[in-house]
């Protein structure tokens, strides 16, 4: 019995993503190469959908670049899984006052010579 595909619209269903999303990852990541029907129609398998959540991961919750996943995915670079997933940086107060004071008086030396 042969293994399970999925359709690129079923695929990309289960992922949440938009097949145009399905179709650029695979010109981006030479693993991710589906089976073709003799019409042309795109047959992902388990190990392709396994992929493509990997990709989605580092890329939409790891927030890496797509030629970092790619490095990943090839085993050139290791991903830290101790790493949090995206943070979101809170800017010190007491920076961000002395910034815009440095800011404002570059603004006001600007407009001097101008």
């Amino acid at each position: 019995m042969s293994e399970k595909t999925y359709r690129i619209g079923e695929a990309a269903e289960l992922l949440n993503l938009k097949t145009h999303v399905l179709r650029f990852w695979e010109t981006e990541f030479p693993q991710l190469a589906p089976s073709r029907t003799d019409k042309g129609q795109r047959l992902y398998t388990k190990t392709d959908v396994t992929l493509l959540r990997r990709i989605q991961q580092l890329l939409h919750e790891q927030g890496m670049t797509i030629e970092g996943a790619r490095r990943v995915l090839e085993g050139s670079a290791v991903l830290d899984e101790n790493l949090p997933e995206r943070v979101t940086a809170v800017p010190d107060p007491t920076f961000m006052q002395m910034m815009t004071r440095e800011i404002t008086a570059v603004r006001r030396l600007l407009a001097g010579r101008l």
